[in-house]
């Protein structure tokens, strides 16, 4: 007995050193290995992140800079002499082109974070909020309590934020909830939640209450000051009147002496975005298929003026927008089930992908994905952005990929196109000023010794306009092509079609819904455009030959060609 237990005591110091030996040997691996990806991180980074003027320059298709001259000669800008129909001569550079792209674009939302406003410092006091707090209300996303406009700010909300937004929109009440959403309305329920139950606080502003799960926080929204009015209403024009007012609008109005002021604030506070008004009647609804708005007449039918609504009677009414938001297609969520088809909205950057995915989430209610991660998609309510690419809960993903194993991976694809010139400036503005600013004169003239950074930007980003359609349209296996333009101009028909192509079924009223919030969050002002012509000829002449090369391919695989306005100018 003794013997066995020597022996079993031997074994286990045996197997203790054993495993001491394993650990420090394990341990010493992980050291190592940790120190080698140090070193090889600080040497990249002593190269730099971001792709040099150079580098683009040597993948475009102009004649490559030498590397002695650090500034851009005219040679750079030179066009190709001759460009073959086929995209054989853009295929030798696009494997380091998108290296270049997609490092940038991975580290675009660092960069888009340091274009944001800064928090506030820890002494500083937070904004104040204004009116009263009402109490936590329930709050569920298919009968909610407030079913007004709906906001998202998932980094910086604020109750003054949210009433703000309600105020402009004429609304009475800001709920939030989780922190992050805002919502508006003009009526509350009858029984409230208990207060604990609210307990998220606000992403932007510590100390305030900002709903929970399925709880709305509800503030008042204090009224305007005199000097600060409410926005105006929009006239929306002269049309024919339904034959049944009352069937076609669910709230109404008789009042003498009726003014647009007078039918708007109904309206506003009944939650409709439509005030009609026929002599002393002032009739809310939305648009429909029996009330579209698609088809005006001329304003001398509706005799008198935008002021003076008492003259229009008969057969015509005046139409105008109020502040209220169209809300029936606002709603959105994932998909319940994974798509069997996975698909891509491919474009260019600057292409208008955002405002296409804007408009696809509103008219499907689903979410969009995206290849990449953009934190200020994410903050303004695009969820999808979050999402695995690949997850297949989203309808369609956004990319700017265009090599040939990226595009394979997708079943079919929305081809957004849009003319090269207005995508160059759209993009540039994008990539040094963020969303919905603007580049400053240094990045698009240089000052004083410094190099303006947009003839390079030109040269190597107009031949990737050119090989991103090409490589779709060589690699891609179901495409639908849609051009920018055609969609600003012709918006039901197109989104009906790129609808369809998803297969997704959709309303009428929710089609009429999108077209009443087209713009969505991420439309620049038009007033701080550049005044001058950014162009050169040299520019020019090298686009042309891009745009005229990227027409004959669309023309080759039986899609329309590019629209007139593209043709070289």
């Amino acid at each position: 007995m003794a013997k066995a237990f020597f022996r079993l005591q031997k074994f286990l110091r045996r197997t203790q050193f054993l495993l001491f030996f394993l650990t420090a040997a394990y341990l010493m691996a992980g050291s190592l290995l940790l120190l080698q990806r140090t070193r090889l991180v600080m040497q990249q980074g002593s190269r730099g992140s971001a792709p040099r003027p150079e580098e683009a320059s040597r993948a475009g298709l102009a004649e490559p800079r030498s590397p002695q001259s650090p500034r851009a000669g005219p040679r750079m800008l030179e066009a190709p002499q001759e460009l073959s129909p086929s995209p054989l001569w853009l295929a030798s550079r696009n494997a380091e082109l998108r290296r270049l792209r997609r490092r940038w674009l991975h580290r675009a939302g660092s960069e888009q974070q340091r274009l944001q406003p800064a928090e506030p410092a820890a002494g500083q006091r937070p904004a104040e909020h204004k009116g009263t707090y009402m109490g936590c209300f329930t709050h569920d996303s298919r009968e909610r309590t407030l079913r007004g406009a709906v906001f998202y700010d998932l980094r910086k909300m604020t109750v003054a934020h949210c009433q703000e937004a309600c105020a402009e929109r004429a609304y009475s009440y800001a709920g939030l909830a989780l922190g992050a959403e805002c919502y508006c309305g003009n009526s509350l329920p009858a029984a409230a939640a208990p207060g604990r139950e609210c307990s998220s606080e606000c992403r932007g502003q510590r100390g305030s209450v900002c709903g929970g799960r399925d709880r709305l926080s509800v503030y008042s929204v204090q009224l305007r000051p005199p000097a600060r009015p409410r926005r105006n209403v929009i006239y929306r024009g002269c049309f024919r009147a339904p034959e049944n007012l009352t069937d076609t609008f669910p709230a109404s109005l008789i009042q003498p002496n009726l003014t647009v002021e007078m039918c708007s604030e109904f309206c506003s506070k009944k939650e409709f975005p439509l005030a009609v008004i026929r002599g002393q009647e002032c009739h809310c609804g939305f648009p429909t298929g029996r009330f579209s708005l698609r088809e005006g007449a001329d304003g001398r039918r509706c005799s008198g003026t935008r002021n003076d609504s008492s003259a229009a009677g008969g057969q015509y009414c005046l139409v105008y927008q109020t502040p209220v938001q169209d809300t029936r297609c606002t709603d959105r969520k994932f998909l319940t089930t994974k798509s069997k088809v996975f698909v891509a909205l491919s474009s260019f950057p600057g292409a208008g992908n955002t405002w296409a995915r804007h408009l696809i989430e509103h008219a499907t209610g689903y979410y969009t994905g995206s290849y990449y991660f953009d934190g200020a998609l994410y903050n303004k309510g695009f969820k999808g952005e979050k999402d695995h690419w690949r997850s297949r809960r989203t309808i369609c993903v956004k990319t700017h990929e265009s090599g040939k194993t990226e595009i394979e991976m997708f079943d079919s694809a929305i081809l957004l196109i849009r003319n090269p010139y207005k995508s160059l400036v759209a993009e540039f503005n994008r990539k040094y000023a963020g969303h919905l600013g603007y580049a400053t004169d240094r990045n698009w003239k240089g000052k004083g010794e410094q190099h303006p950074e947009w003839p390079d930007f030109v040269t190597s980003y107009s031949s990737w306009w050119a090989s991103h359609v090409l490589e779709w349209l060589k690699y891609g296996k179901r495409l639908l092509v849609v051009h920018y333009e055609e969609l600003q101009h012709s918006l039901l028909p197109t989104l009906r079609a790129m609808v369809q192509f998803l297969n997704v079924t959709v309303t009428e009223d929710r089609l009429l819904c999108v077209e009443s919030n087209r713009d969505g969050s991420f439309k620049r002002s038009g007033t701080k455009q550049k005044g001058f012509e950014p162009f050169t000829r040299e520019m020019k002449e090298l686009i042309d030959k891009y745009i005229l090369t990227v027409d004959e391919a669309l023309r080759g695989r039986n899609f329309s060609g590019l629209p007139r306005e593209y043709v070289p100018r």
